[in-house]
């Protein structure tokens, strides 16, 4: 069973992608200023994840193109969704599989980078990640309001049955 808070990252994730079921390519590249559009949304949040996840625990950077394209301060850019959400799904996949390892000591012990060690731990770099995802899941759905949608998903899903709370 995954580390309870790997949990909540799963559900975190979960309610992200309802959020923008129905989304079509040409509305997850509508940009309403001052902020991002919601395929760029995609994209940052996969950044994240590989930064986090991938890179930092794996030593690797599959996608580097989304380490140059959607990191934190990147101009905005309007990509196409398909190819955010295929990023997305493959760099999800590829931290799952550090993030299905995870242990308690895991997220107290601090990250390397590039062989220094920075103050950040795992365990924080997870909650920030979990917090990230929901600023953008609200972002999106403010996103969706604009474009004219009704009867978006209600905020927050069925935490209870999916990821309720546990204890280590």
């Amino acid at each position: 069973m995954p580390h309870p808070l790997v949990r909540q990252l799963r559900f975190t994730r979960n309610e992200f992608k309802r959020g923008l079921e129905g989304v079509t390519d040409a509305e997850a590249r509508k940009r309403f200023m001052p902020m991002n559009c919601i395929a760029w949304n995609i994209g940052h949040l996969t950044w994240q994840e590989q930064r986090y996840f991938v890179y930092f625990p794996q030593g690797e950077m599959p996608l580097p193109e989304i380490q140059a394209q959607f990191a934190y301060g990147a101009p905005g850019s309007t990509p196409a969704l398909d190819e955010m959400w295929s990023a997305w799904h493959s760099t999800t996949q590829a931290a799952d599989r550090w993030l299905d390892t995870v242990t308690t000591d895991t997220l107290q012990q601090n990250v390397v980078v590039d062989g220094q060690t920075t103050p950040y731990i795992f365990g924080s770099l997870l909650q920030r990640l979990i917090y990230h995802y929901w600023y953008h899941t609200g972002e999106n759905l403010a996103i969706r309001q604009t474009l004219g949608h009704r009867d978006l998903p209600d905020f927050v899903g069925d935490i209870d049955g999916e990821a309720p709370y546990l204890p280590e």
